[in-house]
């Protein structure tokens, strides 16, 4: 039983939903579950139709054509036909939608939130099920949420590991042993009915949960690129890609910014020994990367990390106090509170010093909470970069003429932040 994971770039318009199709008539077959993700940026424009609807700003009627025009042209291209059960499905889907925009918004924009943004996921595994039928690819489509159990956590669920276990282990597997489903990545529901999202990206996460489930083979995440690289290409020509990666070294970049593999995935697959391949939906035979050998090899190259639009906040107390135990007590309660994550951070006697993504919305309030009891200053457009396996060269050549404002080093990994 194996999972293949299809990403928004996989399936952006007809000729990539048919390019899918091509790579199942050869790696497919029976006993494999399809996780995709949304179409193209899909994702971001259901965003901005969510935060339309919040606010009751009359341009969500306008965003809510768009994303319906964009996904009526894609079935255009596919030939799906309008008597079919399977396009009076989609249909029904953006009236959905249509309807949702009509009621009164709930306070809680990140419960809003993913009750919008998640129908990106159901019309691209609605369109791409039904293309893979009337191709000839038998499948059966199903709902991501019947299987997913989160708690009430929006935009960012945690899964209730035991029940989702039962679920799919009962529901799901039966019908994967008989034939190919294709469900949704980055959603789930929680005990309310309500629809949860795992975060941004989070459909690596989802391929990972439904093959822990599923006590799969294997997983497969299928990209744009060739496998996982040491660096990204688009910024270091000399980048090349590593052919095989232990689970500990993944999460490891995974983590700290390498946008190839989401965070969360590597852990389910690792309790239980399933391999991950990350290969190309461009090149579907050629090698790839595996992620699961027991260890790297003794020769793994330097992997360079950079993380942009990066934000460096120095706190110190207003009463001449050292920043011990009491202070960061109070500092990281206000950081939970606000789901800010720390990408690097030090301290000194008088001050604590951390570096994270540059989201306006969460610095504002950040600096709002901590600027009574705290001395507060900002630095931003930095940048994070993360090299792990370095050597003194290759530290020289990527760090020459860069101010670096932080540092940390250990004997395989280096941090700066420039």
């Amino acid at each position: 039983m194996r999972v293949f994971k299809f990403g928004g770039a996989s399936v952006k318009n007809a000729e990539a939903v048919k390019n899918v199709g091509n790579v199942l008539k050869v790696f497919g077959g029976e006993e494999v579950l399809v996780v995709v993700s949304a179409m193209g940026k899909t994702t971001n424009s259901l965003e901005l139709l969510a935060q339309a609807y919040f606010k009751n700003d009359p341009s969500k009627y306008t965003l809510f054509k768009e994303v319906k025009k964009i996904h009526d042209e894609i079935i255009s291209g596919l030939l799906i036909t309008k008597e079919s059960q399977t396009y009076t499905d989609i249909e029904n889907l953006f009236i959905e939608l249509d309807c949702e925009l009509e009621n009164v918004a709930d306070s809680n924009f990140d419960k809003v939130y993913d009750q919008i943004v998640s129908y990106g996921e159901l019309f691209s595994s609605k369109i791409l099920s039904a293309y893979l039928n009337e191709s000839g690819i038998k499948n059966r489509w199903m709902d991501a949420q019947n299987f997913i159990s989160t708690d009430n956590t929006y935009r960012e669920g945690k899964i209730d590991w035991e029940y989702t276990q039962l679920l799919i282990s009962k529901k799901l597997k039966p019908i994967v042993k008989k034939q190919m489903v294709v469900t949704q990545g980055f959603i789930g529901k929680n005990k309310d009915n309500f629809t949860v999202t795992l975060g941004r990206e989070g459909s690596d996460y989802s391929a990972a949960i439904f093959a822990f489930g599923l006590d799969a083979e294997q997983v497969t995440i299928w990209k744009d690129v060739a496998g996982v690289m040491n660096a990204d290409p688009k910024k270091h020509e000399d980048a090349i890609k590593i052919d095989a990666i232990s689970y500990p070294s993944a999460i490891e970049m995974a983590y700290y910014g390498a946008t190839v593999i989401h965070p969360k995935t590597i852990q389910p697959l690792q309790s239980k020994k399933i391999p991950l391949f990350v290969k190309s939906f461009l090149d579907p035979t050629a090698d790839g990367t595996i992620v699961g050998i027991e260890k790297d090899a003794e020769n793994l190259p330097p992997t360079i990390i950079s993380k942009s639009n990066q934000a460096l906040i120095s706190i110190s107390s207003k009463d001449f106090s050292f920043i011990v135990e009491d202070n960061l007590s109070n500092i990281f309660t206000v950081f939970a509170a606000l789901k800010v994550k720390i990408n690097l951070m030090q301290n000194s006697a008088i001050s604590f010093i951390v570096c994270l993504d540059n989201e306006t919305h969460k610095i504002d309030k950040l600096l709002k909470n901590l600027g009574n009891a705290y001395n507060l200053s900002i630095k931003e457009g930095l940048e994070l970069l993360t090299i792990s396996n370095y050597t003194e060269n290759s530290l020289k050549k990527l760090l020459d003429g860069k101010h670096i404002l932080i540092e940390q080093k250990t004997e395989k990994n280096i941090q700066v932040v420039v």
